[in-house]
């Protein structure tokens, strides 16, 4: 994890009363990405994503020169780092929640997380992400799941609605495969950066994607499956509850991620 001494906010040392509203009050959105030689793949969805819950969430965007800059102070001189970026507002809060304007910038930079895991087994739990298209700082649902799919003996859980609906994972996107295609879950979630990188490079890998409605009882109907982040730009799926899956095109996957560029920050 980031040490003290590598949290900034709006460029400078995080002080304590900073902190201590990040930690009491959370209101607020991120994202997160690897850095390599001073840039990141899918930088630009990452900076959309930032300027988009910057204005609703507080109703103000922060500006994507601004941002940059933070991030550039915030990564100095590693030539590779995994980078949080988080918005917040002191002026925020339980009992002032009509405040309006640019959110702070919290940027911590630290050595970048390991994969997933390989043949993840999925345990299904009935549940949603709150106001799911963000990446919001609210995560007790998710990591409640996640504990308790762990202390039934799987590796994760997958979230599906009342319906039986597959949406997504904990930290990640599914992707199910159907002979040479990839098929993404239509549901609110998150859009994930990995997600829509796989999905940018699949036709130079000899692959299509599209979106459908996948229900608990589709899984029969594809061939394999797998999760990714962006920490882990494929991770084959062995099982979701009883269900076992084929080996996904991991190679493929994995190259149609890696076809797409680190954009310089």
């Amino acid at each position: 994890m980031a040490e003290a001494g590598d949290i900034l906010i709006d460029g400078l040392p995080a002080t304590v009363a900073d902190l201590a509203h990040v930690a009491l009050v959370n209101y607020g959105a991120y994202t997160s990405f690897r850095v390599e030689g001073g840039g990141a793949r899918g930088l630009d969805l990452h900076l959309e994503r930032l300027e988009a819950s910057a204005l609703e969430l507080f109703g103000e965007a922060v500006g994507e020169a601004r941002l940059r800059d933070l991030m550039r102070a915030a990564v100095g001189h590693r030539s590779e780092c995994w980078l949080r970026v988080s918005l917040f507002a002191p002026e925020l809060s339980p009992r002032t929640p009509g405040w309006s304007g640019r959110p702070r910038v919290m940027t911590a930079a630290f050595p970048p997380p390991s994969p997933l895991g390989e043949g993840v087994r999925l345990q299904t739990r009935t549940y949603a992400r709150e106001e799911a298209h963000l990446k919001h700082v609210a995560t007790f649902g998710l990591i409640r799941a996640r504990r308790a799919a762990k202390a039934a003996g799987f590796d994760d859980a997958l979230f599906v609605d009342a319906q039986g609906r597959v949406s997504e994972g904990s930290l990640w996107n599914i992707g199910f495969v159907r002979g040479r295609q990839v098929i993404w879950p239509q549901a609110p979630m998150l859009a994930g950066v990995a997600q829509a990188l796989v999905q940018r490079g699949l036709e130079a890998a000899g692959l299509s994607g599209a979106t459908e409605s996948v229900g608990l009882a589709d899984l029969s109907g594809f061939d394999a499956a797998f999760l990714c982040n962006s920490a882990t730009p494929a991770c084959a799926v062995a099982s979701i509850d009883g269900h076992a899956f084929g080996p996904p095109p991991l190679e493929a996957l994995r190259a149609a991620w890696a076809s797409q560029p680190c954009q310089p920050i």
